[in-house]
């Protein structure tokens, strides 16, 4: 009897979480915004218990800060955090793409080619929020496939904290197309098992200079 009251109340924190989250990363919720559980509960139709667990775990993971009066704000990023994040996650995902090189299989190869068959069709429709969520599941499948459980965890924060931080850049579907091509650049050369390819196509996808800004 314990055992489901714990799992159901892991199931109210997980979709509040869920709930919390998505609207931080779509901007429902802007930085700066104070999130109270009461009408975070009501919204959710559950009681404060499970918003106040999820609260604290986005707070964990840095999506929220405490504010001058004890209230859970949610986040910004000043311009040299948006540099730091920008080096922490070319790095992460640098080991990530050399380590999917030697041990990613053909399975995985099929679901991000499948991811960015997804992305193309949502770029043709100019559904940016949509693409940003597959872009999103693009890199974290190359750190599934790297077997790299640790760094899929550090690298899954951290696109939390780009998607926050490019929430005003507008993505024309030409942006769009051109970061899907890149995408199949890299999923070509991990499926050739060349990990120094894969890697520069990776550089070159976080780092070009044209439409930078505008990069997911």
């Amino acid at each position: 009897m314990q055992t489901e009251r714990d799992a159901a109340r892991g199931r109210l924190t997980a979709k509040a979480y869920s709930y919390v989250r998505s609207a931080i990363l779509s901007g429902e919720f802007r930085s700066g915004s104070i999130l109270a559980e009461e009408e975070l509960a009501e919204a959710l139709g559950s009681s404060r218990t499970p918003v106040r667990h999820a609260l604290s775990l986005l707070l964990k993971e840095g999506l929220l800060e405490v504010g001058a009066r004890r209230q859970l704000l949610v986040r910004g990023f000043t311009p040299d955090q948006r540099r730091e994040i920008a080096m922490l996650r070319e790095a992460l995902e640098v080991v990530a793409v050399r380590q999917a090189s030697s041990v990613v299989s053909d399975d995985d190869l099929d679901q991000l080619r499948l991811l960015v068959l997804r992305q193309r069709r949502v770029a043709a429709a100019a559904d940016q929020e949509a693409f940003l969520d597959l872009d999103e599941g693009f890199h974290l499948k190359i750190a599934e496939a790297a077997n790299l459980p640790i760094l899929y965890g550090l690298l899954s924060q951290l696109r939390g904290f780009v998607r926050v931080a490019q929430l005003d850049v507008d993505r024309p579907p030409a942006v769009l197309a051109e970061v899907t091509g890149e995408h199949e650049s890299i999923i070509d050369a991990l499926e050739r098992r060349d990990a120094e390819s894969a890697v520069a196509a990776l550089l070159a996808h976080l780092n070009k200079t044209e439409y930078r800004g505008a990069r997911p």
